[in-house]
């Protein structure tokens, strides 16, 4: 009984693991892609900066403050303080790199103000799945060590609920792509030959929250699995 559990603990990691491993592929490629046409900059020399207060006050949010911080690529809307923060990397570049991230976050924007539901959503179920994320494979591990199934099945139903913020998240992101695409090729922001360069971008970005959402559905099947594989043996 005890090779059956070690199985399916064994069998579990080697998803995590590669998951974990085309989350790295992922998170690599978004940064050579990022550099690449970093080196490329807009004919309208425009800068990510510039785009984004452009395109805040075509949707009339004049309010939302835009900040600059430092680091590359860590750039993002926080809904709370009602302020865009471009990365020093995106901020004042005229790279169509740097405006595409800049519009992608702009995009977040508009979608808090016209009550976007999937964002509502995702900010609606923040804290539990920060809770879920943190505590429920302690709770899994616990609930088997003590063999207290109710225990590892509520370990589970906490971590579900950070799985399900990733997949929420997969919406979010594919739409505030979209719209800063859309935004960009019909206002004219780029020149036509710029707009395939914010795609790769902007695809090469989502496809981290893709791998994101993929680590943490094979983290709650493996801990499926040992949760299962101990019930057996019992």
């Amino acid at each position: 009984m005890l090779f059956g559990f070690g199985y399916y603990m064994d069998a579990g990691l080697v998803l995590v693991l590669i998951a974990g491993i085309f989350s790295m592929i992922a998170s690599m490629r978004v940064n050579s892609t990022f550099k690449k046409f970093s080196s490329k900059h807009t004919g309208r020399n425009i800068t990510g900066e510039q785009a984004a207060r452009r395109i805040l006050d075509s949707n009339g949010l004049y309010d939302v403050r835009i900040e600059r911080v430092r680091g590359e690529l860590t750039d993002h809307y926080d809904p709370k303080a009602n302020v865009i923060r471009l990365s020093d990397s995106v901020h004042s570049s005229t790279s169509v790199a740097a405006v595409g991230v800049a519009a992608h976050e702009a995009g977040h924007a508009v979608q808090h103000a016209t009550n976007y539901k999937p964002i509502q959503l995702r900010n609606a179920i923040v804290p539990v799945a920060n809770l879920g994320s943190m505590a429920g494979p302690y709770l899994v591990i616990l609930g088997l060590l003590l063999s207290f199934g109710s225990l590892a099945y509520a370990g589970i139903a906490f971590f579900s609920l950070a799985v399900l913020f990733q997949l929420v998240t997969l919406p979010v992101e594919f739409n505030a792509s979209r719209r800063a695409i859309a935004t960009l090729s019909g206002d004219g922001y780029l020149e036509s030959d710029e707009v395939p360069a914010v795609k790769k971008v902007l695809g090469a970005a989502a496809m981290t929250y893709v791998a994101a959402a993929a680590v943490s559905i094979m983290q709650l099947l493996r801990l499926l699995m040992l949760v299962g594989s101990r019930r057996n043996d019992d």
